[in-house]
């Protein structure tokens, strides 16, 4: 069950001073402020909401509470944020992508938070991938490949690194003011020309519904335009996984089969979707269709897998070392029918079990691990099918995860109504 978001806040209580927020924000980043405390004030936020003034506050504070990335020369510079779901690796794609239309793209990511994989997970499984770049590595690589993805250095952002691991183990994860503070404080601090946001809504992802989705999408749009930042939001659909693989060493190779031409087909449609709004805010192309038309001619002639390729050989990694996955045992089909729904939470919980996500903060990954999906909302299956395959050598945790699994599908008589992958924001 996804906890309640609150969207909204009590008009009865007094709004936080811009003083007092920088005073929470500042004395967590150095220290003075403990976790208890700092714990506190994001329940309450959690609870009571905040003023669009206070979540203002609240991100310029997290991004004073560091430095921002340096700009050299005059390349348009812009990424992506995805506000996380189930199978989500496009920007494993997007980033070498983007980045083959002559534009920088420093992405700063994060990682797992509640049942959702985070990206700087997925890069680890590959091994010898180094996600801790300090900000001269980062320019550096910017001017040499057009690309890097990589997790905040410790002068940037420092407040959201902290908050980012907090929020994971008090419960605070789906609150619009914090989500809104967390991302655009590292987006705006990598010093951006533009910015697409694809928030995400549904039961694989922190927000159930449609509208709350909307409502944070305004949220970090408005914060972003304050800032100058070009910024654009899609809606995108997580009632079920994004692709066949969610895991992390197996979303890597779904997403490398994508940099090869092939992959799921709505993990390339997305990701084309999401860059060529970029193409369009930075004036380099004119109209979607010619900036669909280039992204996907990059992807089937491999430019933008050699630049994937060059991405992670800077940061240290080795694309031909193997990355190991579980062993494959399917989970079945109950009855036939029609695929109805399927419940991410609960399939990000068998993922958590398996060991591929984490319980509390430091914990380690397992990289191996991960679910194989074999149908999507609206197959029709027979009895005994295969619905998805888990990867998982552990037998414990394979029972563990087995129970999960056969609450998440519900399977009817009728087919559901085709619900669409993406829409714009207005």
């Amino acid at each position: 069950m996804i906890p309640a978001v609150v969207i909204s806040h009590k008009r009865d209580r007094k709004p936080l001073s811009d003083d007092e927020i920088r005073y929470m924000v500042d004395g967590y980043a150095k220290g003075s402020i403990p976790d208890y405390q700092m714990s506190a004030l994001a329940m309450a936020i959690y609870l009571n909401g905040m003023t669009e003034q206070e979540i203002s506050t609240l991100t310029n504070a997290m991004i004073e509470s560091g430095s921002r990335l340096k700009r050299y020369g005059s390349q348009l510079r812009v990424d992506k944020h995805s506000t996380g779901g189930l199978g989500d690796k496009t920007s494993l794609i997007l980033a070498p992508l983007l980045a083959c239309c002559d534009l920088h793209v420093p992405m700063i990511s994060g990682r797992g938070l509640g049942i959702t994989g985070g990206t700087l997970d997925k890069l680890e499984a590959i091994q010898g991938f180094r996600t801790n770049l300090n900000e001269d590595e980062i320019e550096k690589q910017l001017q040499g490949i057009g690309c890097v993805i990589t997790g905040a250095s410790e002068t940037l952002v420092p407040a959201d690194k902290k908050l980012y691991g907090l929020r994971d183990v008090t419960a605070t994860v789906p609150s619009i003011p914090l989500i809104t503070a967390s991302i655009m404080s590292k987006k705006i601090a990598e010093t951006l020309d533009a910015l697409v946001l694809d928030v995400k809504f549904g039961s694989g992802a922190f927000l159930p519904t449609e509208p709350l989705a909307e409502e944070l999408a305004r949220s970090l749009m408005r914060v972003g335009r304050d800032a100058n930042v070009n910024t654009y939001a899609l809606l995108t659909d997580m009632t079920q996984p994004l692709g066949k693989m969610v895991g992390n060493a197996c979303e890597v190779d779904e997403s490398i089969e994508t940099l090869q031409g092939g992959g799921p087909s709505e993990v390339r449609e997305l990701t084309v979707e999401l860059a060529a709004r970029l193409l369009l805010s930075t004036a380099q192309e004119t109209n979607l269709d010619d900036a669909r038309l280039r992204l996907e001619r990059l992807l089937d002639s491999g430019a933008a897998l050699e630049r994937f390729e060059r991405m992670v050989a800077w940061q240290g990694g080795d694309l031909i070392a193997r990355r190991a996955l579980g062993a494959e045992t399917p989970c079945f089909a109950s009855r036939s029918g029609y695929v109805t729904a399927i419940d991410g939470q609960l399939l990000g919980q068998a993922i958590i079990a398996m060991g591929g996500g984490r319980k509390k903060a430091g914990e380690p990954i397992d990289f191996s691990v991960g679910l194989k999906m074999e149908c999507k909302i609206g197959d029709a299956v027979q009895a005994s099918q295969p619905l998805l395959f888990l990867l998982c050598d552990d037998p414990a945790k394979r029972m563990e995860a087995s129970q999960l699994v056969e609450q998440a599908f519900q399977i009817g008589d009728e087919q559901p109504p085709f619900v669409p992958l993406w829409r714009d924001l207005v």
